[in-house]
This record gives C-alpha cells, sequence and structure tokens, in this order.
C-alpha cells in the first residue's frame, strides 16, 4: 500500500502486505502477503478488504474518544477498567464516517456480488499476530455476517473489543501502548467450513519447537471448538525429511461441531457417532495442507501458526489466517532448561503435556474467571476449559490444569506464551482435585502430562552448548519413550 498518499479508509486485501501491518494490522497485512505471493504457488486465500486503521482513528475522532484513549494510559490500573468501560459503551453504538459506510458498503457489495452471501469478520491489531506477541483470542471476530447493516455491526464490535479488559491488561502486559495500537478489520468470504471442517496447523511442533514436522489439527464445522477446547481434535503429524509422509493419525472424540447460531455467535451441535470418530482429512487433503504450509513457512522465512478451512459445499480447501509461531521459534537452543521432578507423589489425573516445565502449588478450583478474588499468585488453576476471560487468571498461575481442551486450545497458547506447565483435556480434574490440596503438575516426560498429590521437588537445570565442541561422528541418542523423540531431536 502507497504510505506516500492519505491512507485509504477501505482497501482490498490483494493491495496490502506485510509492511503494511502499521496500517491495516497483522492479520490482514499476511492475508494479503499470501494473496499476492503465494497465489501463484498455489496457496488459495479467500478474497476480501481490510477497513484499515486510519478508519478507527477517524471513529476516535468523530465521537470525541482521543482524550478519553489519553486518560486510559495516565489511569492508575485499578481505574482502567471504568475508562476501558467508557470506550467500549461508545464504540458499540459509534458514529462512523459518511465516506467510511460508503467505502465499506461498495466494498462489501463488490465482495459477495449479487448473490450475496456470508462475509467472516475479524480483528486485526497493529500490534497483534507479531513474532513476540500473538494477541491470541483479545479481539471480536465474527462469522455468517451478511448484508451491510450486520457488517456495520459487526464493525463495531470489533473495534470496541480493543477496550474489553483483557486486552487492555495483555497491552500492558506485554508494554504496548494504547494510543500507539490500533485496529483494522478484515472482511473476506467465508469459508463454509460450518457445514465442512476446520483447524490449525504448524510448521514445527508447537510443544518442543521440533521443525521436521508440520502438525494438523482438525476438527468438523467451525474451528472456534478447538481453540475453545471444546472439542478433542484429530491431530496429524507430517514428516518434512526426505518429502511429506503422513503418519497415522490421532483421532480425536469429536461429539460436537461448531456452527453459527441463530445470534450469530458459534454454538455447538451433537454429531452423530459414525462422523464423531471418523477422520476429518484424508492423506492427500493433508498432503496439500503440509504442502501450503512449507510455501507459507519459506515466504515468511519463520515458523508459522496458521489456520485453515474446508468448504462444505464444493470440499475445496482454503488458508484462512497465518501467523509468526511466537513461542517455540523465540527459544535459544544452546542454552536451555532442563527440568527435572523428584519424589512425585500418587498420580491423581493426566492428559495432554503443554510445556516442559514442571510446578508444584495449591489446588484453586475455578468455575469462571469472576471467581478470581479466590485465586492466590503461584496456585494451580483448575478450570473446565478456559478462554481470552481467564488471560488475568492464567498469567497468576503456577500451573493450568483442565478437563477439556488439546494442544491448540486457547489453554495450550496462552499457557505456552506465558511458560506455564499446563495439563490439558484430563476430563475429571475438576472433580478429583479438591480445592485447597497440594499438588506437582509435570510435563516434563514427552506428550503426557502428569499431576501428582503432594509437593514433588522441581529442579532446574541450565545448560549452555555453546562451548560444546564439533563431533567426528554424528550424537545418536537412545529412547524408551518415543513420545519424546522430538524434544530429543530438535
Amino acid at each position: 500500500m502507497d504510505s506516500s498518499t492519505t491512507p485509504p479508509l477501505v482497501v482490498g486485501l490483494d493491495q496490502v502486505g506485510r509492511n503494511d501491518v502499521d496500517q491495516v494490522g497483522g492479520k490482514n497485512a499476511s492475508l494479503g502477503e499470501m494473496l499476492q505471493h503465494l497465489s501463484a504457488a498455489g496457496v488459495p486465500v479467500p478474497p476480501g478488504f481490510a477497513v484499515t486503521a486510519a478508519s478507527y482513528r477517524a471513529v476516535l475522532t468523530l465521537n470525541g474518544l482521543d482524550q478519553v484513549v489519553d486518560s486510559l494510559v495516565q489511569a492508575p490500573a485499578p481505574d482502567r477498567p471504568v475508562v476501558a468501560a467508557t470506550l467500549r459503551e461508545v464504540l458499540a453504538t459509534a458514529a462512523l464516517p459518511t465516506e467510511l459506510v460508503a467505502g465499506m458498503t461498495a466494498a462489501y457489495r463488490s465482495l459477495v456480488g449479487d448473490g450475496g452471501g456470508p462475509v467472516a469478520v475479524r480483528s486485526s491489531a497493529t500490534a497483534e499476530d507479531l513474532p513476540t506477541a500473538s494477541f491470541a483470542g483479545q479481539h471480536e471476530s465474527f462469522l455468517g455476517v451478511e448484508g451491510v447493516e450486520e457488517l456495520l455491526v459487526a464493525y463495531r464490535a470489533c473495534v470496541a473489543s480493543l477496550f474489553t479488559d483483557r486486552a487492555v491488561a495483555y497491552r500492558d502486559e506485554h508494554g504496548f501502548d494504547h494510543r500507539r495500537v490500533a485496529l483494522s478489520v478484515g472482511v473476506q468470504r467465508m469459508v463454509r467450513s460450518d457445514l465442512g471442517a476446520a483447524g490449525v496447523l504448524f510448521t514445527c511442533d508447537p510443544d518442543t519447537g521440533f521443525p521436521g514436522v508440520v502438525v494438523v489439527d482438525a476438527v468438523w464445522g467451525l474451528g472456534e471448538s478447538i481453540v475453545g477446547g471444546q472439542v478433542e481434535a484429530d491431530r496429524t503429524m507430517v514428516l518434512r525429511r526426505g518429502g511429506l509422509s503422513v503418519l497415522p493419525t490421532q483421532v480425536g472424540t469429536k461429539q460436537f461441531r461448531s456452527v453459527r447460531g441463530t445470534d450469530g455467535r458459534p454454538q455447538l451441535v451433537p454429531n452423530g457417532p459414525t462422523v464423531a470418530d471418523a477422520p476429518v482429512l484424508d492423506v492427500d487433503e493433508l498432503r496439500v495442507l503440509a504442502t501450503w504450509a512449507e510455501a507459507v513457512e519459506l515466504h515468511f522465512g519463520t515458523p508459522m501458526d496458521m489456520e485453515w478451512a474446508k468448504d462444505g459445499g464444493d470440499g475445496s480447501l482454503w488458508v484462512v489466517q497465518a501467523r509468526p509461531e511466537t513461542v517455540e521459534s523465540q527459544v535459544d537452543l544452546l542454552r536451555y532448561d532442563e527440568v527435572v521432578v523428584r519424589g512425585a507423589g500418587r498420580l491423581l489425573v493426566s492428559g495432554q503435556a503443554v510445556g516442559r516445565s514442571a510446578a508444584a502449588g495449591t489446588v484453586r478450583v475455578l468455575s469462571g474467571p469472576d471467581e478470581a478474588e479466590r485465586f492466590d499468585d503461584g496456585d494451580v488453576l483448575v478450570a473446565e476449559l478456559t478462554d481470552p476471560d481467564w488471560v488475568p487468571v492464567m498469567r497468576r498461575a503456577a500451573a493450568v490444569v483442565t478437563d477439556r481442551g488439546g494442544g491448540t486450545s486457547h489453554a495450550a497458547i496462552v499457557s505456552r506464551e506465558l511458560g506455564v506447565p499446563a495439563v490439558l483435556g484430563c476430563g475429571d480434574a475438576t472433580a478429583v482435585l479438591q480445592d485447597g490440596q497440594t499438588v506437582t503438575v509435570s510435563c516434563v516426560d514427552g506428550a503426557t502430562g502428569r499431576v501428582t498429590e503432594g509437593a514433588a521437588s522441581v529442579e532446574h537445570r541450565l545448560h549452555d552448548l555453546t562451548a560444546l565442541p564439533a563431533t567426528r561422528t554424528n550424537v545418536l541418542l537412545n529412547l524408551a519413550d518415543p513420545s519424546a523423540a522430538l524434544d530429543a531431536l530438535v
């Protein structure tokens, strides 16, 4: 996008790229980059347009909110929720500049054509999807939006979500100036994954950083059920060395699928047993996704965290988001912390391990983030599942344990970013673990995380490999636990 002229209020996604984050945010910049440069490589991205950061600033000015944002920056931390609530309330029904409404209307009608059809409306902040901060789930998105009026309502809601308590706290935590962060909104033709399937993929193993695999998670319906942790997804690893070899899929128990409800929000509906236990993707589809993933990673030059969707109408596959992987790609592999757990007590519950650490603490079983006053720093958070509203509690936790959720759920994404060990999808953790009980949460033994009784000894051994001499022979390692292989291969 030409920065020498006045920034447009609305711009086609195919007119922006990775250098336009300050105008269209991280998400839209990545989508535009792929539309411009990866279409020739066969990577399909749904067309769309971006409502730019310039539009957001024009909305603030028109509604007299610039000084309110200034006051948010200047307010003491305890007073910021009150200021943020004022901003949300005004923005939810804010007046929009006439030229912005005209631009969005024209772009929407050009996108959907005479036949109409649903669109996806997603927030894209100018400090989002960066290599060091994902802002996972902090801002609103809407699927299945139809008509100009619905689009304008969704746009206002996205802009207002820039000032939720969780988003404000996240920016404070990461040192972002509230005045400098703006919100762009992306509008894309919606892939009918509500009738098909969706999921996420990583171009490295998200728990170890091993670069020799593409990891694909898949569910029936919208991908929100993965992030929300409501469904156990299929997981497949595709080996990248010597070609793309698809390993057997670990088929998840997908009792539900996420569809668009009558209120426009995703809702869960049951799958029949035949569908629930069936693999979502076949080998050819997995190989296609892995091929696209490698092309995207090569272009961006960093491990990527991507979202894909399969249209239930024609069966076509699409890439709908791509962002840098924000945890393992930042790890210094020559200096690492080895965690050793000794004297573990009786096994209480187990689940999927996230991270490679361990911690002991006091159990706090919470039914919702509104019970945060019962939670002390260093407690072990035990919950059915988490969403972005839980982040302030998770930031204070020594460890996280959930009944539901997997390696690409919200709990997993945030726990990795915070460096907090998590054991997810235990099934019965909230029933088995007792409030006030002392436990040890360990994720140091491969793919299975364990919660044991009592406070075990947790030892951290720091290793610096920078001074190791080169060897004339390859170093080989004999492992008794195959689930720890990727960690050893890094």
